[in-house]
């Protein structure tokens, strides 16, 4: 199964299928707004805003599975998200990211790219996936790699 097979849910509540993001650099996101890590919403903002016409796209996906640190309906994440973080690229409803219910995008991704000492599974907010633009999961990151320093494996992708 392909990542562009997947759909998935916006905050507003629309499906959207993962194939309308063919061909194009994605960096995928497990997020919360009440996470040491939030402030990284900044620097993924700052990504969209700089590679968005070369091909990037960020997709934001929160969770309340660590600590329920996403505690919040999908209209006050939103309203958070753009009025605390000016974030602009697309978010989506509240996903679970593992376990036994984990959304199935977020299943083949830990599949397709391990974790430290090669664990599946999605330790906390704010882990990072890209994919290149044929769709395959290239690197994993983890929660505490800043937004910018991903920014080279971003360029070369984008190439």
């Amino acid at each position: 199964m392909s990542l562009y097979d997947f759909e998935v849910t916006t905050i507003r509540g629309e499906t959207k299928r993962m194939a309308e993001y063919e061909g194009k650099v994605m960096l995928i996101v497990n997020t919360a707004s009440k996470c040491g890590f939030t402030p990284q919403y900044k620097g993924l903002q700052q990504l969209h805003e700089k590679y968005a016409d070369q091909g990037l796209q960020v997709l934001g996906f929160p969770s309340n599975q660590f600590a329920g640190q996403e505690p919040d309906d999908e209209g006050t994440i939103e309203r958070n998200c753009l009025l605390h973080h000016g974030v602009t690229f697309p978010l989506h409803a509240k996903t679970e990211v593992k376990g036994p219910n984990a959304h199935p995008l977020f299943r083949h991704l830990t599949s397709e790219a391990r974790g430290f000492l090669g664990t599946k599974v999605i330790k906390w907010n704010f882990t990072k996936f890209l994919v290149d633009r044929r769709g395959r999961v290239v690197k994993r990151f983890a929660p505490n790699v800043a937004p910018e320093k991903i920014e080279p494996y971003i360029r070369k992708y984008l190439k």
